[in-house]
């Protein structure tokens, strides 16, 4: 693959960094000095006050880094009602859905690349499965690395990873319960418990949470338990050993989505409550997933730190369905029939196990070399991966959808016979053992200009096995993973930057009922360049803006039903973030992404040239707190929400419109009892648009509805 061109539309971010530079210059000037304000409302996503815990930046604040990262404390989770990952797409344009069924294993795209749920999320840093919810109870922030992360994470698809920072033990006591109601009769506790002992050596902080599932979508029920611990030891001023374990238990069923009817047209006269996993022998995906984490740190001076840090992360699944997919009796491969039938799959995949230990040490540190600061961070890591499954169950016959259980329908469901054959033995069919070795430095060139060179060497040892636990396939090769920058700083409020990376992902695993099933393809490389701004504006105001290019190898389903590599996705965009304090009692923000991606030289003249699906042009999202100032602890918030329209069909022959949502809520706090208490209500989709969310090609093509109006109460307290 060649390296990528910088057809940019470089004119825009030129224009805003044109306007960055005076406002920045401006709040530097000490002649105007506005009075303290109190505000009760979070600060929005995009804060960049925080430093990231995503490898390869050290303690870089994210002013300072070449790339573009959000991050989403504890604080907003609370605010904006974060109860699940999927919860982050109203608070960021660039991240959306992709193939994220109710009831199942989130999953979403970056950038428009889709995540990789084996190698694109994170903990504290080191490598975990999000083949199950990630619980969020037990979490201090949520970070976002857009775009390539090679030197990063090692292996993750372009669009970048999600990094889960765990909370830690707290100075002071803390004491904190939320429950929580939701429309249909969600009930939610949480308990959070933190402190150290009296010498402060020792600290501890407890979560715990329990769920009884009422989903919009009508019986896709359940339920969700989860506990966590995180400990950490001062062993002596300059050592310090942490450790963190949790376990979650969840079961609920599935909500598939529609296909489209006769194989061409958007369902019509559907609503997001229809539920169409809905047969008498339905049975729920229990998920039990855990993490057992240990991290010891050692200052070496103060200008010097090591750490060694492992984790393991394990997954047991039991995967139910009753499928909805395809109509053979008009040989319509992947969509419904023209009058609403469809036919029903009964899918078994029983005791799936998956389990990761991920490792890594490093040191980071600054020096002088000559009149050049340098400041270095290296290390090495490790993962080792084991996937065990059996041959599944897909309709009556076997695990390749040879028959169908029967046939039901969109508006007149029909009860069809389950199957009486069951899952094969589960075996080992998938191992990964992957090493590396990275390193970046940042040298000062001069008090204003800054030079980032990284690389990561990794090399990947995978194996797949067939049904019988004989090898189908090996694959061992090492790669290297550049990564360039130069940032320019001209004060410590500005901050813009051009990068070069290389990033590598695992390659994409076919459906069941491709010619080769469950067959990864070999990892594949891509390229991305970016250029990028970050200003702290006047009256506390925070810009953000980011300009990029990334090329990768297309894969998808040929017409020979075999699942391929060949061509390329090239996508184009355009990130902005504004937030901050528009008067005393007001603070808004916005998030928008505009993307222009397409896919080329695919051999196939109805592709090439076409839009990348699932992608919109353009997303925004806006939102805003408002403190009223007459009623001492009452804030009121609302957010708006724009897709554009999005192509469904890999030629676009069919599309699907785009949508705008409104949420609104309000926040009050008060004291009940001697105890601070916050009240929060929320309404979201307040209109109750239905509207197409995530409109997928992955096994085989489905459109997802977005959640109608939904009510939320709930009260937090303190003590």
């Amino acid at each position: 693959m060649s390296t990528p061109t910088t057809r940019f539309p470089l004119l825009v971010l030129s224009a805003v960094q044109a306007l960055a530079v005076p406002l920045a210059a401006r709040a530097q000037q000490p002649d105007t000095v506005l009075p303290a304000v109190s505000v009760s409302a979070p600060r929005v996503a995009g804060d960049n006050a925080a430093v990231s815990a995503i490898g390869g930046f050290g303690q870089l604040p994210l002013q300072e880094t070449p790339a573009s990262i959000t991050v989403i404390t504890n604080e907003q989770m609370r605010e904006r009602g974060v109860r699940q990952t999927t919860d982050i797409t109203r608070l960021d344009a660039s991240v959306n859905e992709s193939y994220n069924a109710v009831g199942y294993a989130e999953q979403f795209s970056i950038r428009g690349f889709a995540l990789d749920n084996t190698a694109s999320y994170r903990k504290d840093g080191l490598e975990i499965s999000a083949d199950a919810s990630i619980p969020l109870e037990n979490k201090e922030r949520i970070e976002i690395l857009k775009g390539l992360a090679g030197l990063q994470a090692g292996i993750a698809t372009p669009g970048g990873i999600l990094n889960y920072v765990t909370k830690r033990p707290t100075n002071d006591p803390l004491r904190s319960v939320i429950i929580e109601a939701r429309e249909r009769g969600t009930l939610y506790g949480a308990l959070d418990l933190g402190g150290r002992s009296d010498d402060k050596r020792f600290g501890y902080r407890i979560n715990a949470a329990a769920e009884k599932l009422r989903s919009y979508v009508r019986g896709a029920d359940g339920e969700r338990e989860f506990v966590s611990g995180a400990f950490d030891w001062r062993l002596t001023p300059q050592a310090l050993l942490q450790l963190d374990v949790d376990y979650q238990h969840k079961s609920q069923l599935t909500a598939p989505g529609f296909q489209l009817i006769n194989g061409t047209d958007l369902p019509t006269g559907v609503s997001a409550r229809t539920m169409l996993n809905n047969q008498p022998w339905s049975r729920p995906v229990k998920t039990d997933s855990a993490n057992v984490g240990l991290r010891f740190e050692y200052q070496l001076n103060p200008d010097w730190t090591t750490s060694v840090a492992v984790n393991r992360n394990t997954l047991r699944r039991d995967d139910f369905a009753a499928f909805p997919f395809g109509c053979a009796s008009a040989g319509i491969f992947a969509g419904f029939c023209a009058n609403g039938d469809y036919d029903v799959y009964d899918y078994q995949s029983e005791n799936e196990r998956k389990s990761l230990l991920a490792t890594q040490a490093m040191i980071q540190g600054k020096f002088m070399a000559g009149r050049m600061q340098h400041e270095l961070v290296a290390g090495v890591s490790g993962l080792r991966r084991r996937e065990k499954f059996g041959d599944c169950v897909y309709g009556s016959v076997d695990c390749l959808g040879s028959a169908p259980n029967g046939t039901s329908n969109l508006y007149t469901p029909v009860a069809v016979p389950a199957s009486a054959i069951s899952t094969g033995p589960v075996l080992l069919r998938r191992s990964d053992d992957e090493h590396s070795v990275f390193a970046r430095d940042v040298m000062s060139l001069n008090d204003a200009l800054k030079l980032h060179a990284g690389a990561r060497y990794v090399r990947i040892d995978r194996h797949q096995f067939d049904e019988n636990g004989n090898a189908r396939s090996a694959f061992d090769k090492g790669f290297l993973l550049p990564n360039v920058a130069l940032v320019y700083s001209p004060n410590q409020t500005l901050s813009m930057y051009g990068s070069f990376a290389e990033g590598l992902e695992h390659g994409g695993i076919p459906a069941n009922f491709t010619n080769n099933a469950n067959q990864a393809l070999d990892p594949a490389k891509s390229y991305q360049v970016e250029f990028g701004t970050k200003a702290r504006l006047v009256d506390g105001w925070n810009l953000n803006a980011a300009v990029f290019q990334i090329r990768k190898p297309l894969e998808f389903l040929n017409a020979s039903n075999t699942y391929v590599r060949q061509g390329e996705a090239e996508h184009q965009g355009i990130e902005l973030g504004l937030q901050g304090q528009a008067t005393r009692n007001l603070t808004l923000g916005a998030s928008l992404t505009a993307l222009h991606s397409r896919q080329e030289n695919t051999g196939d003249p109805t592709l090439d040239g076409k839009r990348v699906t699932n992608v919109p042009k353009l997303k925004s999202l806006v939102y805003a707190d408002y403190t009223i100032p007459k009623i001492s602890g009452l804030s009121l918030n609302g957010s708006w929400h724009y897709a554009s329209n999005k192509a469904f069909s890999p030629d676009n022959s069919v599309t699907v419109p785009g949508y705008h949502v409104f949420n609104v809520g309000a926040h009050y706090l008060t004291r009940v009892a001697g105890m601070s208490t916050t009240i929060r209500f929320g309404i979201d989709n307040v209109t109750d648009k239905f509207y197409w969310r995530d409109v997928t090609q992955s096994l085989g093509g489905y459109l997802f509805p977005g959640a109608p109006r939904t009510f939320k109460l709930s009260a937090q307290f303190d003590f």
